[in-house]
Formats: structure tokens, sequence, C-alpha cells
């Protein structure tokens, strides 16, 4: 991990929010042999019993499945808008450019869990990409016993205690504040991930230069 003290967010009320955000991590462990193994998973982060784990679900009998039961070492990554910052935008435009991005990085120790915990995740997950509209016909309640019993023989719940969490909020924090203000104007030209990364930027300001 790109580990800067000045690229760090250090609020764990912000940690959590982005990863509420951007759900749809990389899970990554290695199999009986040491190879990577990788899949994509929305993973929701709670509080249970005073410990932070995340959980979601997984398809039985994959690649990622067989490596998890051989090795509950695992890395989630989450990840959300990202975009290039022209070394031209510095006060110094005898730079070199960089790459402005958010990541979370989580490592724990898997452990699958029973049919009962299935279902809390599979309502959970359903509910949550629903808006929480309990008249949607895909959420985990309304969907027929018969189908519900066939694809919850495929699909395997887990839950991941969290052993460590590290992040990089890359924004430029280790610049000026006039090259600061002018890469927000030029992202705020850019395409949607450019403009997120702006707002970013624009949250932070104020705390980078107190005297604005």
């Amino acid at each position: 991990m790109y580990d800067l003290p000045y690229h760090k967010e250090n609020n764990p009320v912000v940690i959590k929010q982005f990863i509420d955000r951007y759900p749809f991590a990389f899970l990554t462990g290695c199999d009986s042999t040491n190879a990577p193994i990788a899949t994509q998973v929305p993973l929701f982060i709670e509080e249970h019993n005073g410990r932070q784990v995340l959980r979601s679900h997984i398809m039985k009998n994959t690649d990622h499945h067989k490596a998890f039961l051989h090795n509950p070492n695992v890395l989630a990554v989450f990840t959300g808008p990202h975009t290039y910052v022209s070394g031209t935008w510095y006060s110094n435009p005898y730079i070199a450019s960089t790459w402005n991005y958010m990541s979370v990085h989580v490592k724990g120790v898997m452990r699958f869990v029973d049919d009962a915990g299935l279902e809390d995740v599979l309502r959970k997950t359903t509910l949550h990409f629903e808006n929480y509209n309990r008249e949607s016909t895909t959420i985990y309640d309304n969907l027929p016993a018969e189908f519900k019993k066939r694809v919850m023989g495929a699909i395997v719940a887990f839950e991941i205690e969290i052993t460590e969490m590290k992040n990089v909020f890359k924004l430029s924090q280790d610049r000026d504040q006039a090259s600061y203000q002018n890469i927000i104007a030029k992202l705020k030209e850019q395409d949607e991930a450019g403009r997120a990364i702006a707002h970013e930027m624009q949250i932070r300001l104020a705390d980078l230069f107190p005297t604005i």
C-alpha cells in the first residue's frame, strides 16, 4: 500500500462511510498451492459483539470458495473515484504528474456461517440495494420459497473478522495552497470521477489551509 502519513484519513466515521458508499470490493486470498485468487462482492461492515466484521455471500465450489476454505486469511480492497492529476496544474509545472484516489484495505479472517446467517445476509443485501423498498419483488422475503431453497443450496454466507484496516486518501494534501485550489478547479472541468475527487478535496480545504 502507498503508505504516507499525509495521504491518510484518520476519522473512522469517514472510513466507514466510504465503505458503505462503495461496498463492491475486491476480495483476495491464496489457494492450497499459494496461488492468488480474487473475486468481487459487495461487503457490509458491521459491529458484532464489540468487534468489526465484513459480511457477504459467494457461490459454492468456485475457485475462491475452495481457496477460502483452505486459507481463511483474506484481503478486501474498497475503491472509490480516482483521477489523473497533471503536473501542469501545480505552481511549479516542472514536476511529475500523479493520480488521486481513495482506497481502504481490510485484512481479516473469514468464517463461513450457517443457513440462518445466510438468510440474514441475503435479507440485508436485497433490502439495501432495493433502497429498503419492502414491496420489491426481488427482496429476500418476497421471493418464492422453492426459488430460495434452490438458490441457497448454491451459495454460502461468511463473515470476516477484521484484524487490520489501512487506507489511502491521496488527495493532493502535500501540495501548496495555490496548487491545491487549482487542482480542484481543473478537476471540476473533468468527468464524473474528476468532479468527485474535486468535491473530496474541497471538503478538506479549510482543514489543510486554516487561514482561508
